[in-house]
């Protein structure tokens, strides 16, 4: 395996949606494969940042750093966190979540957040890894 590349995308190819179609059902079992005009409103946003991780020419990881503005200051979240399955364990994860929070420095100061599912035991452990302290706050969603 040869170093790996970690980089934002710029633009809507079909070869980042097909891979990112294929790391979406790893991610979450009721991801909705993207519809490439879904791929371009996140990278033409200036709000979200779409980070690819890259090995050997294939893309095996991605991220999304989200950006926005409110009264008690910025805020960043780094959501839909994915390393393919048989890359796991090679500490690529690390890389891009070091990656994400690099990033965001360039809206500091700001409060950057994530969240992961208990189970997601491995995860876990590295966002602590990373200095992330786990906040004691209850998550509520509401499709519209």
């Amino acid at each position: 395996m040869h170093e790996p590349i970690i980089f934002e995308a710029t633009e809507a190819k079909p070869e980042y949606l097909e891979s990112i179609n294929m790391l979406l059902p790893q991610l979450s079992q009721s991801a909705q494969p993207m519809t490439i005009e879904a791929l371009s409103a996140i990278i033409t946003s200036p709000y979200t940042h779409l980070l690819i991780l890259e090995t050997d020419g294939n893309i095996v990881g991605m991220c999304t750093l989200a950006v926005y503005y409110a009264p008690t200051g910025s805020k960043a979240w780094i959501e839909d966190v994915v390393i393919d399955n048989s890359m796991r364990g090679k500490k690529l994860g690390r890389l891009l979540i070091e990656y994400a929070i690099e990033a965001a420095r360039k809206y500091s100061p700001c409060t950057l957040m994530l969240t992961s599912r208990p189970a997601r035991v491995a995860a876990n452990t590295l966002y602590q890894s990373v200095v992330f302290e786990q906040k004691t706050t209850n998550v509520y969603k509401l499709k519209v």
